[in-house]
């Protein structure tokens, strides 16, 4: 498992359009019906088994409980190998979004052409978009890791871009790359 950071593809870059399985429902969900409405819309790169998620997967179920309300979509998308890592395959994600507390739909990119539309790196890995999908923040949700730094994960940096893009004020425009496990690409 190497730590990896993300990538830091250019702010105002148009979110890649996608139809995705969600395994817990079995139906395809796309980014427009996602997003149809919202003040801003959070695409994160997840997984079932990386440990620099797990340690954050209670901060992300307050911050999605929180910014819900406010009018904020929220999407997560599985795009590793499930081959290789059976753990992250679909038929685990369900029980795994149920068990952590997820709030929203947990998608699997089979194919893992979103990933590489978004140039996403890592899980976890963070994507804020504004009310015309365009991008306001990518990076961490805050500097909390594993091992790394184990202090308490409190969302600081995701709450604050969320914050800025509900009051339509500018976001700080220096913005730390997340870090995690890499997606694991298929050969």
């Amino acid at each position: 498992m190497a730590y990896t950071e993300s990538n830091m593809i250019p702010l105002g870059t148009l979110a890649p359009d996608f139809q995705l399985l969600e395994p817990a429902s079995g139906k395809t969900v796309e980014l427009k019906e996602i997003s149809v409405g919202a003040k801003a819309t959070v695409i994160m790169f997840l997984c079932n088994h990386c440990p620099y998620v797990i340690y954050i997967n209670p901060e992300i179920v307050r911050i999605v409980a929180a910014y819900k309300k406010q009018g904020v979509a929220f999407v997560g998308i599985n795009s590793n190998d499930a081959i290789a890592h059976p753990e992250d395959g679909p038929d685990k994600m369900a029980v795994h979004a149920a068990s952590v507390g997820y709030d929203f739909a947990y998608l699997y990119d089979e194919t893992q052409e979103v990933a590489r539309a978004y140039d996403a790196a890592c899980t976890p890995d963070f994507y804020i978009f504004d009310q015309d999908l365009k991008l306001a923040y990518r990076g961490q949700l805050d500097p909390s890791r594993p091992k790394r730094n184990p202090i308490e994960s409190t969302g600081e940096d995701l709450r604050a871009a969320l914050d800025a893009v509900l009051k339509n004020q500018p976001i700080n425009p220096i913005q730390r790359p997340s870090g995690g496990c890499n997606i694991k690409w298929k050969a």
